[in-house]
């Protein structure tokens, strides 16, 4: 990085309490800022040896920017800086200088910003969700399995909870795979430092907030997966953790204020409580416990009513965003954070970035508590929603257990049609992003009873009801769980990611005929999606669950889509007369996927436990 010239550098000076002078390595978060960016703001957080107590000099090209004050933290090994940047300003390094009690000096670059990246365009209705864990996907590189000076060393695939070393470099040269399969956004499970002494490989512990963990690659290897992944007209979806960190973030031997994290001595667990946000009748220990208490020991639950840890936690994302070009975010547990600060945390997002979508995770069956955090949502107690999207939990589950069991008054696709009937209680229904299975639940192919026609059923429904599809890796190949609920066991690796496997999903080599029978399904149907702007844009319409049948339209403009579920063991016929308010006067028809042409003058037949999807010819 080149350094300022001083002739022309303006300094400000502030003295801070002095001690004996040290040489320090100084961290600064984050480590680069942009110019031209919404929020003339910036506050940096830079942890070294003795800093809180130095002297600070701050060389700046011009006066378009502006240190705007220094804020000691409850540690001496932390400073505060805040910045101010006009929207004038043009990229520069402006050059930190400490001496007295630290003697240092570093470079820090103010970027311009790339607008080729296309950061926080977004991602809706027309988009394919898929989601992997990185560390189960793919190996493109072994070098990278065992990291010197990293906690858990042992690289082994027999062990469900352990680490198995996939990696960026794998889920790079699955690109075209992904493309081919009709996959439209990557969602990954986190990817930045996990240095926990065990169960590192599903990302949820962070260690460091600005590190791509080096068991997956580094920042560059992931900037190159993203250009390559938007050549191919995929986007990224980024996993964020507001509400916890890991237990071995490099911060929890000290910590810059005494509330950095709630309960940093006695590591309360929450009690998981989630309704008592919104519980009329809840007591504030109920709600104080769920909201400040740690997820898991392992997981310090962070106090995101500190002002600077709002702002790290803010500035962290967006970082991400513009440094990657990502369309948006999933957030994980996001009723667990305070709500207060998910406004602020959405507002300064949508301030930056307009179209950015982010989906929050609320496992709730209940659609009203799901819908209180969805943006535009005016709640009774006064609080309004602000995530773009939730994802719809009520619908899994209604979803998962139709097409597992028989058609009666209660049961079977009636459950589907509840559920969607309570769409009212949503500020945008077609917001919501709709999934058979994901990382933390039972696959569905065994969710199912391992039945291929009842998986075929789900994944067609996902992919023309309301909302924002999403499938989990392998779904495509009919992976499984049989006979365990482990996480880790759900997590398994996708075949042909590791050298020397026997199967490859990707190539085809070794997948039984009902493998490959499905994943050539689940392309078509995929790619056969991609080109529907009925199934992107048009309105819902569906008729109640009848003798085993649900029928439902989704049209827009002279486009229409109709779908005909069948959950019966025996073929369903289907006379016009029965759905003619889906269907008009129309008699012409044509399958979907075979583009076979479908006359409904005379009834039409559903086989059994399937989905016939009819479009306009």
């Amino acid at each position: 990085m080149a350094k300022i010239n001083l002739k022309n550098v303006c300094f400000v000076v502030v003295s801070l309490c002095l001690a004996a002078n040290v040489s320090a390595e100084l961290r600064v978060d984050p480590p680069n800022w942009w110019v031209g960016m919404a929020n003339q703001e910036l506050e940096l957080l830079i942890h070294g040896d003795n800093v809180g107590r130095a002297q600070l000099e701050v060389g700046v090209a011009d006066d378009t920017v502006q240190l705007v004050d220094i804020k000691p933290a409850d540690s001496d090994n932390y400073l505060i800086v805040n910045l101010l940047i006009a929207p004038e300003a043009k990229e520069q390094t402006l050059e930190l200088r400490f001496s007295g009690a630290v003697d240092y000096t570093l470079n820090y670059l103010l970027k311009a910003r790339d607008p080729a990246l296309g950061a926080g365009q977004g991602y809706d209705a027309s988009d394919v969700i898929y989601l992997l864990t990185p560390d189960r996907f793919a190996n493109g590189d072994s070098s990278n399995d065992r990291v010197e000076g990293m906690q858990e060393q042992v690289v082994d695939r027999s062990a469900p909870y352990g680490r198995h070393g996939g990696d960026l470099q794998g889920v790079r040269e699955h690109l075209d795979y992904l493309q081919d399969l009709g996959v439209t956004q990557l969602w990954m499970n986190p990817v930045l430092e996990n240095d926990q002494a065990e169960q590192s490989y599903h990302g949820y512990a962070i260690t460091d907030h600005y590190r791509i963990d080096p068991r997956y690659g580094d920042l560059a290897l992931m900037m190159t997966l993203a250009n390559e992944a938007r050549a191919r007209g995929i986007q990224f979806i980024w996993d964020v953790i507001p509400n916890h960190s890991g237990s071995y973030h490099w911060w929890m031997q000290d910590l810059p204020f005494k509330d950095w994290v709630n309960y940093p001595d006695s590591r309360q667990r929450t009690n998981h409580r989630r309704e008592s946000v919104q519980d009329p009748y809840s007591i504030a220990s109920d709600r104080e416990n769920f909201q400040s208490g740690w997820f898991v020991d392992a997981m310090p639950d962070l106090n995101q009513r500190n002002p600077h840890m709002a702002r790290y936690l803010i500035q962290n994302t967006i970082w991400w965003i513009e440094t990657l070009g990502l369309s948006g975010l999933r957030v994980d547990t996001y009723p667990y954070s305070d709500k207060a600060f998910m406004a602020q945390w959405n507002a300064a997002l949508l301030a930056e970035y307009p179209n950015l979508n982010s989906v929050g995770e609320e496992w709730s069956l209940n659609p009203s508590i799901v819908a209180y955090w969805q943006d535009g949502k005016h709640n009774s107690d006064g609080y309004l929603g602000s995530s773009p999207a939730m994802m719809d939990f009520p619908l899994n589950d209604s979803l998962l257990k139709a097409v597992a069991e028989s058609e009666a008054w209660n049961t079977g696709l009636t459950r589907v049609y509840q559920t969607l009937a309570n769409d009212f209680v949503y500020a945008n229904p077609n917001d919501l992003v709709i999934f058979p299975d994901n990382h933390d639940m039972s696959r569905v192919f065994s969710q199912v009873n391992e039945s291929v026609s009842a998986t075929k059923m789900a994944l067609a429904m996902i992919a023309t009801l309301r909302g924002i599809p999403q499938i989990f890796y392998g779904t495509e190949i009919l992976m499984h769980n049989r006979g365990t609920e482990s996480h880790g066991v759900i997590r398994s690796d996708f075949p042909g990611g590791w050298a020397g496997d026997a199967v490859n999903a990707r190539t085809g080599a070794g997948l039984s005929e009902e493998q490959l029978e499905f994943q050539q399904w689940t392309r078509e149907l995929l790619n056969w999606r991609r080109q529907q702007v009925a199934i992107h844009k048009g309105d819902f319409r569906h008729k109640a669950p009848f003798e085993g049948l649900y029928a439902y339209r989704r049209t827009y403009q002279s486009s229409t889509v109709l779908v005909l579920v069948n959950n019966l063991d025996v073929p369903r016929n289907v006379p016009r007369a029965e759905v003619s308010e889906l269907t008009g006067d129309s008699n012409l028809w044509a399958d979907a996927l075979s583009n076979e042409s479908i006359d409904f003058s005379k009834a039409v037949a559903v086989p059994p436990k399937s989905v016939l999807i009819l479009q306009t010819p």
